[in-house]
């Protein structure tokens, strides 16, 4: 009985909840903060997420002509260097499991003329509903920690990657040296709701984004975890100090 109500049960943030419930608790957070998303990425990262994005393209050796999966992509940051990279020939699929997101990242790209190689897609990264072999890369930016079954997240991605296709994971990670270790819980315990109480109004999504970056596996841990799924080859890269990495999976 024990070993049944563990498998029943999973972290959202510090809480135990139920997993059937996990998936509804994240969509509420992700509903409250879709308005001023970009706006408090800006803020809490104070810019520097667009370097992390940026080194994630560098490494994705996306090419003209591919097809491209920015899952959890949100407003869409990696969707339209995508877009460009891949030309008229390629194909570039915004999914994210939140319609909210969805639809600002929509609006976003939309605005900005980003059209004719883009499509939108509300997935599950657990059950991806493309064919098997469909994709040259896949990216998941600052979602896998909000996932409830990380482990067929990435069997999932797996399954519709290529061979010879990338899987990326660019999420907040494990800081490498303890100095900087007491700043940052500093910083995301205190100084963080408090952001996202007078930009958002909404101290507690904040919150939960904190301790959902506290749950999320380190950087030896998720790359075991990406060769269990089956990837061939897997690799990081710390970036600001551990703070977040960039994983990288081969499908050969």
């Amino acid at each position: 009985m024990a070993d049944d109500d563990k498998r029943e049960t999973t972290h959202f943030g510090y809480r135990t909840v139920a997993k059937d419930q996990k998936a509804l608790m994240v969509a509420d957070v992700f509903h409250s903060v879709a308005a001023k998303y970009d706006l408090m990425n800006d803020l809490m990262s104070f810019g520097i997420h667009r370097i992390w994005k940026r080194f994630a393209i560098q490494c994705s050796g996306v090419r003209r002509g591919q097809k491209v999966l920015d899952l959890a992509g949100g407003t869409g940051d990696l969707t339209a260097k995508f877009s460009r990279l891949v030309g008229e020939d390629g194909e570039v699929v915004l999914a994210d499991i939140n319609d909210s997101m969805l639809k600002v990242g929509r609006e976003k790209l939309r605005n900005r003329g980003i059209l004719g190689n883009v499509s939108y897609v509300q997935a599950n990264a657990e059950a991806l509903p493309f064919p098997d072999n469909t994709f040259d890369c896949i990216t998941i930016s600052f979602g896998l920690r909000n996932v409830t079954e990380k482990e067929q997240a990435l069997k999932s991605m797996y399954r519709v990657l290529k061979p010879g296709g990338r899987l990326l994971i660019l999420e907040f990670s494990t800081p490498r040296f303890k100095p900087l270790n007491k700043a940052y819980d500093l910083y995301s315990f205190h100084v963080l709701p408090r952001i996202g109480e007078m930009v958002a109004r909404d101290a507690g999504s904040y919150r939960y984004l904190a301790e959902s970056i506290r749950m999320h596996p380190d950087q030896e841990t998720l790359k075991s975890m990406m060769l269990d799924a089956g990837f061939d080859s897997a690799e990081y890269f710390n970036m600001t100090g551990g703070i977040v990495a960039l994983h990288r999976g081969y499908k050969f």
